[in-house]
């Protein structure tokens, strides 16, 4: 009887660990049999067998429970962390609002003890616990099993340099087969954008944008008109007039040239490439050295002026809604000037940059470049373009790239994807719309907010 006893706990433990069907299948034949033996063992292993499996099921339910609070804590969380500026009590009742709200576990759950949340240099730690109630394991005494959860949120970065530079060039009145512009829809997505960037500030200062307009030129702003890194050569030679005077007859006729070159204050703003190399480097213009300075042209389709480095929000919004699509493309214009935005000394002035702080760059453009300052054959703009997204990247700036290609007809860019820091910053659009998508996605990633278990 011993024998047959330990035999039959062995063969019960191998069993309950075989398929379900197997397990099932000896169950129904224990049942069944009419030895004595059989049925008297049945019945003493019947109930802690009963429940094993009870406890099986508990377990389970205890362990939805606990992953379904998890997803509540890390929503309230995140509500939090796209917050600024709440008051103990705010964050409080914000957070047990949300897991109220989002908490989706059965009745027979129970209920979420209330949250806590304790909040530390751009952390916050939420906590909360469930006595689940048992149903079988109360026959063995256990009335509730009890499961908790934490979230923590991080703020991975808030402190952040972030230029702009935009595509303001003709095509981007282009529309899609929704009739929404490139334009348009590009100056919605950059106001969510800013939104996100002002909500990512803890404090003033902590977040500065910069906005680029850019097409073959950028525009500085006729203010700059006396500054010493312009050259203005090439300008003085586009805008000189001679005439030719003469008096008198025959012998006596007597001739004078009169060379008159416009007055500066008639120039519009607009700056074209630097000499090479100095056109893919934020170089700080010096005295000692002309090819540093910076050329003034008078291109006619001049785009919006750039806004410098700051954290006014209200400057910002309004340098976006004044841009304006004209002009031809010249991406590499509107990189360099990006990273000249971000850069210390002559000619933005951004300062000294602060610890801890990111130097971003978004560049959106539409299409392939057609003209800088020298030609107007792709393949030699396209180089230069390289490398200044190469020397910015040297140099620790983060370079997000966003590709305008209405159905896809240009198929993709090449000095566009290889501008980006990575392939998963290069993003490769075909409607006007999906910009705003592409922004919401670049700016959840360059605020670095997230969950931290």
């Amino acid at each position: 009887m011993h024998k047959s006893l330990n035999a039959l706990v062995t063969a019960m433990r191998a069993t309950a660990t075989a398929a379900p069907a197997a397990f099932n299948k000896t169950l129904r034949a224990f049942g069944v049999s009419t030895r004595g033996n059989v049925a008297m063992i049945f019945a003493l292993v019947l109930v802690p067998l009963v429940l094993a499996a009870g406890a099986g099921l508990d377990f389970s339910r205890a362990l939805l429970a606990r992953s379904r609070l998890a997803e509540a804590l890390d929503a309230a969380g995140l509500a939090i962390g796209g917050k600024q500026n709440l008051t103990p009590d705010q964050i409080q009742s914000l957070a047990q609002a949300y897991v109220n709200a989002d908490f989706h576990g059965s009745s027979s759950f129970g209920k979420p003890t209330p949250v806590k949340v304790v909040v530390g240099d751009n952390t916050a730690k939420l906590s909360s616990s469930i006595a689940v109630p048992m149903t079988l394991m109360r026959l063995a005494g256990f009335k509730t099993l009890n499961v908790s959860s934490t979230s923590t949120i991080v703020w991975g970065q808030t402190k952040l340099w972030v230029a702009l530079v935009l595509d303001n060039t003709g095509s981007m009145a282009e529309t899609d087969k929704t009739g929404t512009s490139k334009m348009s829809a590009l100056q919605d997505a950059a106001h969510q954008l800013l939104g996100m960037l002002q909500g990512a500030s803890a404090n003033p200062g902590d977040v500065k944008v910069s906005i680029v307009p850019f097409n073959r030129d950028v525009n500085v702003g006729k203010s700059n008109t006396n500054a010493d890194w312009l050259d203005w050569s090439d300008w003085d030679k586009a805008n000189t007039t001679t005439k030719k005077t003469c008096t008198g007859h025959g012998w006596k006729k007597v001739c004078t040239t009169t060379t008159t070159v416009k007055n500066h204050n008639t120039w519009n703003g607009c700056i074209t490439d630097r000499d090479q190399d100095y056109d893919t480097f934020n170089t700080t213009p010096t005295a000692a050295d002309w090819s540093t300075n910076f050329p003034t042209d008078q291109y006619s389709s001049c785009p919006a002026q750039i806004l410098p480095l700051t954290d006014t929000w209200s400057d910002m919004s309004d340098a976006i809604d004044h841009m304006f699509a004209v002009g031809n493309t010249n991406q590499t214009i509107g990189m360099v000037w990006g990273w000249q935005t971000l850069t210390d000394g002559e000619p933005m002035n951004a300062g000294t940059l602060p610890p801890y702080t990111q130097k971003v760059i978004i560049l959106l453009s539409d299409g392939l470049n057609t003209e800088n300052r020298w030609t107007s054959k792709q393949s030699s703009i396209d180089a230069r373009e390289k490398l200044a997204c190469a020397n910015a990247k040297a140099e620790g700036v983060t370079i997000y790239t966003v590709f305008v290609d209405l159905d896809g007809t240009s198929g993709n860019s090449d000095p566009l994807e290889t501008c980006a820091s990575d392939k998963s910053k290069y993003y490769d659009l075909t409607t006007s719309g999906e910009i705003v998508t592409a922004f919401q996605q670049i700016g959840t990633e360059i605020t670095k907010l997230r969950v931290s278990h």
